[in-house]
């Protein structure tokens, strides 16, 4: 068990030679971050928009048909953003895997 902590430690702390894969893997995710970033963001958006919605054709915010009708209006728009969230995040993450795919290729097959 000793010499296992130890390997272990070893390898945490020493430093390692980077190689194609490591600048890979970092390119990969400079790739994808950005996907990401705009799906989570408007997702919940999206999710929030949709709440607020039903909250005003619930009456729980407020009260009276004029605010029905308008939480419904602002819950269709929630819902259609959140139905095309997925569809955009495709199309960001395919564009930029199209800008990244020669880098990313080209250090994967870097010699070590």
């Amino acid at each position: 068990m000793k010499n296992y902590d130890e390997e272990r430690l070893r390898e945490e702390y020493s430093t390692k030679p980077k190689t194609g894969l490591d600048e890979a893997k970092k390119l990969d995710q400079k790739c994808k971050l950005p996907a990401y970033i705009f799906a989570y963001t408007f997702g919940i958006l999206g999710a929030l928009v949709l709440g607020t919605g039903m909250c005003l054709a619930m009456e729980v915010i407020a009260g009276g048909p004029i605010m029905v009708a308008l939480g419904v209006i602002i819950g269709i728009i929630g819902i259609i953003m959140v139905s095309i969230n997925y569809p955009i995040y495709n199309k960001i993450l395919k564009a930029r895997k199209e800008k990244y795919a020669s880098s990313i290729i080209l250090a994967l097959n870097k010699k070590d």
